[in-house]
C-alpha cells in the first residue's frame, strides 16, 4: 500500500501511516519518528512504506528511522476499561470484516 501522506486514525481522527510489515501485513504507526519506538520504517524504491521490528541480529539500518505503532498511541485504545484477571476481551481477537 504506498500512500504519499499520513491519512488519520479512524477511532482517533490523529494522522496514521500506513507501512506494510516484512509478513505482508499492514500496520499503522505514528507519521513523526520517536526514539522510543520499536518500529523501523523506511520507503523502498517504489516509495512504499515499509516497517520492521528492529533486533539485536538486525539493528537499526542508517536510512530507517523509529516510529511507534499507532495502536500503542492511540487514545481510543487507551480508553477501554481493564478486564478482571483471565477474562479476554474477544473484540481484541476478531478481525474486522468491513
Amino acid at each position: 500500500m504506498t500512500t504519499r501522506r499520513p491519512t488519520t486514525c479512524p477511532a482517533c481522527r490523529q494522522p496514521i501511516r500506513w507501512t506494510t510489515t516484512q509478513a505482508g501485513r499492514h500496520l499503522a504507526v505514528d507519521p513523526t519518528p520517536d526514539l522510543d519506538g520499536n518500529t523501523a520504517v523506511w520507503r523502498d524504491g517504489t516509495g512504499a512504506w515499509r516497517s520492521r521490528r528492529p533486533t539485536t541480529e538486525l539493528p537499526l539500518n542508517g536510512w530507517e528511522r523509529l516510529h511507534k505503532p499507532h495502536v500503542a498511541t492511540c487514545p481510543a485504545n487507551q480508553q477501554q476499561l481493564p478486564l478482571p484477571p483471565g477474562v479476554t476481551r474477544l473484540a481484541d481477537h476478531r478481525r474486522n470484516r468491513r
